[in-house]
């Protein structure tokens, strides 16, 4: 068949199904059931392209860039306004509510997360001893290699650099290059540098009350703005998913995957084991999991075909607030901070998953009491001390396979299904951060149980 002939042909279906989407949007069709649809629809779009072209075609390749305009577009209009959305919205729900709210807010919040990576780490490690799962059985192919030297040298350059000078640069020199994005602590340098405008504006209301009102009125104006911004955004969900599926699966090596199926079935049971237990914290706090379950979908879809707890906060902190009834305050830093601290997946499951793999190679029994404790205790404070430099699911591994001794270059072995297993660690860093805003609401009794509840 001719290339441009069926490159045209796959670009007319993908727009045939956008527009099906679209009209389906016209009929009333909920949002949650467009973004279920859309990526049932991605996956069997991909997967047909697969099937008849094959991974590595050029008219597979072709496709793809032409489904990335919509695809990666929608990701990078999704990061385009994650930092005005955090830089805004924090200051607002400061500005409205007193310092002493929000030490208590940010303290639970960070508390939730971790003692939720703790738990991730015990049971990442749990299931990969019931799988028996070793990485003296793995064999190691051209890329494996060179994906373990990278890593090596990536954990040079991290160990360049001290914990205290890491948490350092958590606190911006010049916030407007933090708020470019750039950096890997931009995330949270935005979040610090929000905070100290709203503190030194809720500072000044009895030395100058008219500057103060003054700003506050113009926050509250872009705060509008960006949220216009946000929901003119979060309309091309759908079609942004679909692309994104069509994409991940026409381009996944499955002979690959099945040579490590294996560690991909129990990394998604450690991974399905943590969000059930993200469920069992909401009923326990007397929260409907059904209800979470049925509200929650569109962000945490979003996260799973977009891998980016990044890009994911405007979907997430609206959803919190506007079907969750979390308060914009909440919902902005456990968003915020979820990006950063204690992703329950990238931070907890994985690199304790590694780490037992990893461990006979070396010597060391993975039940042993010692090292597990050990493991669960590096894995948790790892998961804050890389808020500062970034990195995800990569820098949470070399950082706890350091500091348990454990030798990096092995976690290498797993390249040809890191995109897999990524999507599953991302939506469950998601929803520990929305969990995180639920519960700390409910704690403060500030969650609206009438918008939780509603249909």
């Amino acid at each position: 068949m001719n290339t441009n002939l069926a490159v045209i042909a796959n670009i007319i279906v993908m727009l045939a199904i956008i527009y099906g989407l679209s009209v389906l949007k016209r009929k009333g069709v909920s949002f949650t059931v467009r973004v279920l649809l859309a990526m049932g629809l991605g996956i069997l779009f991909g997967a047909v392209l697969q099937l008849i072209f094959g991974t590595t075609s050029d008219i597979v390749n072709q496709s793809n860039a032409w489904f990335s305009v919509i695809g990666t577009g929608y990701v990078r209009l999704l990061s385009m306004i994650v930092i005005p959305l955090i830089f805004i919205s924090i200051i607002s729900s400061i500005i409205n509510q007193d310092s002493k709210s929000l030490g208590k807010m940010a303290t639970q919040i960070i508390a939730i997360l971790l003692i939720t990576t703790a738990i991730s780490a015990f049971v990442g490690a749990g299931v990969t001893n019931i799988f028996k799962l070793s990485a003296e059985g793995f064999q190691y192919g051209e890329k494996e290699l060179e994906r373990g030297a990278s890593l090596e040298t990536r954990l040079e350059e991290f160990q360049s650099k001290s914990i205290q000078e890491q948490i350092i640069e958590i606190i911006p020199t010049n916030p407007f290059f933090s708020m470019t994005g750039q950096g890997s602590s931009s995330t949270l340098s935005v979040v610090v540098f929000a905070v100290f405008i709203a503190l030194a504006t809720i500072g000044i209301r009895k030395i100058n009350p008219e500057s103060a009102e003054t700003f506050t009125k113009l926050i509250k104006a872009l705060h509008d703005i960006v949220m216009r911004m946000v929901a003119i955004v979060l309309r091309l969900t759908p079609y942004g998913v679909l692309a994104l599926m069509t994409r991940m699966v026409s381009t996944s090596n499955f002979t690959e995957i099945l040579r490590l199926i294996n560690f991909l079935i129990a990394s998604y049971l450690a991974l399905a084991i943590v969000f059930i237990i993200h469920l069992v914290i909401l009923a326990v706090f007397g929260l409907n999991p059904m209800i979470y379950l049925r509200k929650a979908t569109a962000p945490l879809m979003f996260a799973f075909s977009s891998r980016s707890s990044a890009a994911t906060m405007p979907i997430n902190i609206e959803t919190q607030v506007e079907k969750l009834g979390v308060p914009q305050g909440h919902a902005n830093l456990s968003a915020s901070l979820g990006s950063s601290i204690g992703q329950n997946g990238c931070a907890g499951v994985y690199p304790a998953m590694l780490a037992v793999m990893i461990a006979p190679t070396v010597g060391i029994n993975p039940l042993a009491p010692a090292f597990l404790i050990k493991l669960i205790i590096v894995t948790t404070l790892s998961s804050f001390g890389i808020a500062g430099v970034g990195g995800g699911a990569t820098f949470a591994a070399l950082t706890v396979l350091s500091a348990m001794g454990l030798p990096v270059g092995l976690a290498g072995l797993l390249i040809a299904i890191e995109p897999l297993i990524d999507m599953g660690r991302t939506m469950v860093n998601v929803s520990d951060s929305m969990v995180a805003g639920l519960v700390s609401s409910k704690l403060m009794g500030k969650l609206n149980t009438e918008v939780y509840t509603s249909k």
